[in-house]
């Protein structure tokens, strides 16, 4: 096994938890393939984060902190009327000419379908074969697919395969949602692996646009893929508390 990123050693650790519920640390070090010194630090930080609780030699899942896995379309339907708020707010955002960016998130396949209806003459480079989808059949729009790795369950490309395409395009503008946003973590996911993709898709894009409902503002996921500093515009479908938009405002970070 090649050696893992600390996030992604810590998703391999959840997954393990998931499949076997039940785990001893020297079996789990032989499965992740590192010491169990490095392993108990681990183990230790996803204990902090209410992921598992460690027993005598070993950890147990919290089932009940752990998101469930979802199918896209289970995802797609959850808070949907908020989603679509926030994509009628970021179609404004989209001007004549642009190259845009989504993300594989369900968020975005809104803003994807109203994009789609409308008369924008832009490129848009995604991961996410819903949004490929939805506007290849509108003429005004140019659509680069990302190629990568395909799950069971996702509609979503992940991995770095592809990610080469990033650098030979000028993106002028992502649009990416979350699992949780916090000032101190900035937007943060669950699966490390779509997250690799999402660093490398901040990193070539000029300005950032998270789409937020309000189930995620105030909470983290175990990786960041963006920091706070690193967002332009955050869209949310709620006003935000005083102290978050204060601290925004300090940052220069715009909010519709």
């Amino acid at each position: 096994m090649k050696k893992l990123f600390a996030t992604e050693r810590r998703q391999l650790i959840l997954d393990i938890l998931r499949d076997k519920k039940r785990v001893t640390v020297k079996d789990l070090a032989n499965d992740v393939n590192v010491s169990e010194a490095t392993l108990r630090t681990d183990l230790n930080i996803l204990e902090d984060e209410g992921l598992l609780t460690r027993t005598h030699g070993g950890a147990i899942l919290n089932e009940e902190q752990l998101p469930p896995k979802k199918s896209f379309s289970e995802r797609e339907k959850k808070n949907r009327k908020s989603k679509i708020t926030i994509a009628k707010k970021a179609i404004n955002l989209v001007d004549h000419k642009d190259c845009i960016l989504l993300d594989a998130s369900t968020t975005t396949l809104e803003l994807a379908r109203l994009l789609a209806e409308s008369n924008k003459q832009i490129t848009v480079v995604t991961n996410g074969l819903s949004q490929a989808i939805e506007l290849k059949e509108n003429p005004a729009i140019n659509v680069i697919l990302i190629g990568g790795i395909i799950r069971m369950g996702s509609m979503g490309i992940e991995g770095l395969l592809g990610s080469s395409i990033l650098n030979q395009i000028n993106i002028d503008k992502m649009f990416t949602s979350a699992s949780g946003f916090t000032i101190e973590e900035g937007l943060t996911d669950f699966n490390v692996y779509e997250v690799e993709l999402k660093r490398k898709m901040v990193e070539k894009s000029n300005k950032i646009v998270a789409l937020l409902d309000n189930t995620k503002i105030g909470t983290s996921s175990i990786a960041s893929f963006a920091t706070t500093e690193e967002i332009d515009t955050l869209v949310v479908d709620h006003e935000l508390t005083p102290e978050i938009r204060t601290e925004l405002d300090t940052r220069g970070i715009k909010v519709l």
